[in-house]
């Protein structure tokens, strides 16, 4: 069987990134015999057995032109229409990108989280899948341009972060609504509750050092 990737050949893994095809064997798979890709990904050092039928369906491809790749460098450094300020919602969206896996998605991701960190501290999880992101858009365009990693890294963050350069969001994200916010307000009232509940139970603490002291003059009246 004719297989689009061959032994050596580098590829690029969907949110695992990239990797090489170190063999290409037979497996048995509910009774029937079975085409595979091995492939090995050294970012995090670890091999997939992948079925040849489903390479495709799974997004793995080859590493981007040169030309591809600069080009994705360069959409870090474009204008954009800021995304919702509902982070969950954020958060769906540019992990669906990453499931997509092109190139030009995960520096989408990369522009899209490095601006909105700038306007507010991301949430653990956006923070984890930008670190993820910018890792996998250093490892594709280092290999396509043959360039060390990091040198990748910091051609990523001069894009990014121009020296003098104004901010490239066209429109003032507004906060209102969103999620960070709204958690913060829930774990405020909950702190202003148990400050008014510490409250109370001082004013009957003094309520019983009122009753103690009636009762000690009592005494004294005997």
């Amino acid at each position: 069987m004719e297989t689009k990737f061959k032994v050596n050949q580098k590829v690029v893994y969907p949110s695992q990134g990239v990797g090489v095809v170190t063999e290409i064997f037979e497996k048995k798979f509910k009774d029937e015999m079975n085409l595979y890709y091995k492939i090995y990904i050294e970012a995090s050092d670890m091999i997939v057995m992948v079925p040849v039928a489903k390479a495709e369906e799974l997004g793995i491809r080859h590493i981007v032109s040169a030309k591809e790749a600069q080009e994705a460098l360069e959409l870090l450094s474009a204008e954009f229409e800021p995304i919702t300020s509902d982070w969950k919602l954020r958060y769906q969206m540019n992990l669906d990108l990453l499931k997509k896996g092109t190139v030009k998605d995960i520096a989408t991701i990369v522009r899209c989280l490095y601006n909105r960190s700038k306007v507010k501290e991301l949430p653990i999880l956006e923070r984890k899948l930008y670190d993820s992101a910018k890792k996998l858009l250093e490892d594709e365009i280092s290999f396509a341009l043959g360039k060390p990693s990091k040198e990748i890294e910091a051609a990523i963050h001069t894009k990014l972060e121009p020296p003098g350069a104004a901010p490239r969001v066209k429109h003032t994200i507004q906060l209102d609504d969103d999620e960070d916010d709204d958690l913060m307000d829930d774990v405020n009232e909950k702190s202003r509750r148990r400050d008014d509940d510490l409250d109370d139970d001082d004013g009957a603490s003094d309520d019983m050092d009122d009753a103690e002291g009636d009762f000690d003059e009592d005494d004294d009246s005997f």
